[in-house]
């Protein structure tokens, strides 16, 4: 399950919906994934738009955080990078 919060703005439904297509990707990456937390807020910085994508995977937590000039582009970063560290967390656990 994807939980999207955002901090110090009100996310409209288009980025929602661009969040939760472009998260939900990374669901189909390991069945025991926990629920995907994605936090979006905005920082003093020119690219200013902060993309945090955190999860339980077993044994550990999955954290990526990015930032770019655009929601969308934070977001696709991070899920991006995501996608490879559970790739490499299940590669990893497997080997054993």
């Amino acid at each position: 399950m994807i939980k999207v919060k955002s901090l110090k703005f009100d996310a409209d439904q288009k980025l929602l919906d661009f969040v939760e297509k472009k998260v939900g990707k990374v669901e189909k990456f390991f069945d025991n994934l926990g629920d995907i937390d994605v936090t979006l807020s905005l920082s003093p910085e020119p690219e200013n738009k902060v993309a945090r994508l955190q999860t339980r995977f077993p044994g550990e937590d999955l954290v990526i955080e990015r930032q770019a000039k655009t929601f969308e582009e934070a977001v696709t970063e991070a899920a991006d990078l995501m996608k490879e560290k559970i790739v490499r967390a299940k590669e990893r656990r497997f080997e054993k």
